[in-house]
C-alpha cells in the first residue's frame, strides 16, 4: 500500500461546504460524505485537524457592510463555526471516528478549550481536533484560524476544500475563458488577488513556508487522493 505524502493536515472547509445544495444551513447528506472522506485518511495513518467556516450560517463582514458592530458580527460568525464543528463531530463520531472540539472561546459544556500541546496529544492519538470559534478575536477570518492552527500543531500543508476543483483566473462559473493555475507562489496569489485565503492567511503561511492545497472537495475521494500526495487541485507553495 502507498505510504502517504503527509503525516499531519490540517482541513479548512468553507460553512458552504456543509450547506450542500440547499446554500445555507446542514445537509446532513453532505456533513456525512465528508466524514466518511476523513475516515477513510485517518485509516491511512494520516493525523487530520479540521477548521470549518460559518458562512452557511452568519456570515460577520456581510453583517458588519450592513451596519452591523463588526466586532459584535464577528463574535456571532465564531458562534456559527461552533455549530457547524458540533454537527461535524456528530458526523465524524456516527462513521466511528473519535474526534475533540476544542474553541477558542471558553465555553467548557460543549467543547474543550483550546490548548496547544493537548490539540497535538489528541492527533498523535488518531483522534480528529475540530478547532472552532476562529482565532477567538475579531477582525480575523477562519482562514488565519486555519492557517495559525496550522503552524501550531506542525501540521505539514493546508488542506482546503472547495466547490471548484482548484484556483482559477476568474470565477469558472461565470467565465469560460477562465484558466485553471496548477501551482502558484504565495506572491502570485497576493499580487492577483485570487481567491484562495484571505491575504492575512497567506502572508503567515508564506512566512512558515506551510503549502496551501486547494481541491474540489464535493468529488468523492478527493480528500485521500490530497494526502497520498496525487496532483489534482492547485498548489500554493514558495518559489
Amino acid at each position: 500500500m502507498a505510504k502517504p505524502e503527509f503525516k499531519r493536515v490540517l482541513l479548512k472547509l468553507s460553512g458552504e461546504a456543509l450547506a450542500g445544495e440547499q446554500g445555507y444551513g446542514i445537509d446532513p447528506v453532505t456533513i456525512t460524505t465528508i466524514a466518511g472522506e476523513v475516515k477513510d485518511v485517518i485509516a491511512c495513518g494520516v493525523e487530520l485537524a479540521l477548521v470549518i467556516g460559518g458562512g452557511n450560517i452568519f456570515r460577520g463582514l456581510a453583517a458588519s457592510s450592513k451596519g452591523m458592530d463588526r466586532a459584535s458580527a464577528d463574535y456571532m460568525g465564531m458562534l456559527a463555526t461552533m455549530i457547524n464543528s458540533l454537527a461535524m463531530q456528530d458526523a465524524l463520531e456516527k462513521v466511528g471516528v473519535d474526534t475533540r472540539v476544542q474553541s477558542a472561546i471558553a465555553m467548557q459544556e460543549v467543547a474543550e478549550p483550546y490548548i496547544r500541546r493537548r490539540a497535538m496529544r489528541h492527533l498523535e492519538k488518531g483522534r480528529v481536533v475540530i478547532f472552532g470559534a476562529g482565532t477567538g478575536n475579531p477582525y480575523f477570518t477562519t482562514d488565519t484560524a486555519a492557517s495559525l492552527r496550522a503552524m501550531e500543531i506542525g501540521a505539514e500543508a493546508i488542506l482546503k476544500g472547495t466547490k471548484v476543483d482548484g484556483v482559477y483566473s476568474a470565477d469558472p462559473m461565470k467565465d469560460s475563458t477562465a484558466v485553471k493555475f496548477q501551482r502558484l507562489s504565495y506572491i502570485d496569489v497576493l499580487k492577483k488577488g485570487l481567491q484562495v485565503m484571505d491575504a492575512t492567511a497567506t502572508s503567515l503561511c508564506m512566512d512558515n513556508n506551510l503549502p496551501i492545497i486547494v481541491f474540489d472537495i464535493t468529488t468523492h475521494g478527493n480528500v485521500k487522493k490530497v494526502v497520498m500526495g496525487e496532483s489534482i487541485g492547485t498548489i500554493v507553495k514558495g518559489d
